[in-house]
């Protein structure tokens, strides 16, 4: 156990995080996400729920503030609602450590896919919301 370190971190996520550079993007999935279908680089956080996850990572993880939306979330696909509950957790979860992000992006379900095909990593969480997938964007740590 580290000192400053959420126990909802495994050492398999804290070493991903550290080994992330700038740019670079991790996708906490729920639980019905087809993960290992698109990325080979696949960690387990079952039981987790992705809002708490939020809360344990972004304090150790800064946001890239070069692009307009460094979180990304699935849009429904046509004839499905969201619910709005599921966002409002989760920026609720980002703001407390990042309160100038207002709002995600949206991307449709297979250029979704596409962009997990491209991430460093994903974190299947024990998230059971419809649409609770978020994509999060490395920025640069800033110097002390």
């Amino acid at each position: 156990m580290l000192k400053g370190i959420s126990p909802l971190i495994s050492p398999e996520l804290l070493k991903i995080l550290c080994s992330m550079g700038h740019g670079d993007e991790i996708v906490l999935s729920d639980a019905h996400f087809p993960a290992a279908s698109f990325n080979t680089n696949v960690l387990r956080a079952d039981g987790l729920k992705v809002a708490d996850l939020l809360r344990a990572i972004l304090p150790l993880f800064e946001l890239d503030s070069y692009v307009p939306h460094p979180l990304i979330m699935m849009a429904p696909v046509e004839g499905d609602t969201l619910d709005p509950a599921v966002e409002e957790s989760y920026m609720e979860a980002v703001r407390q450590t990042n309160p100038h992000i207002k709002s995600v992006d949206r991307l449709e379900r297979f250029d979704f896919y596409e962009r997990t095909r491209k991430a460093f990593a994903v974190v299947v969480t024990g998230e059971t919301a419809k649409y609770g997938n978020i994509i999060l964007k490395k920025g640069v740590t800033p110097l002390p």
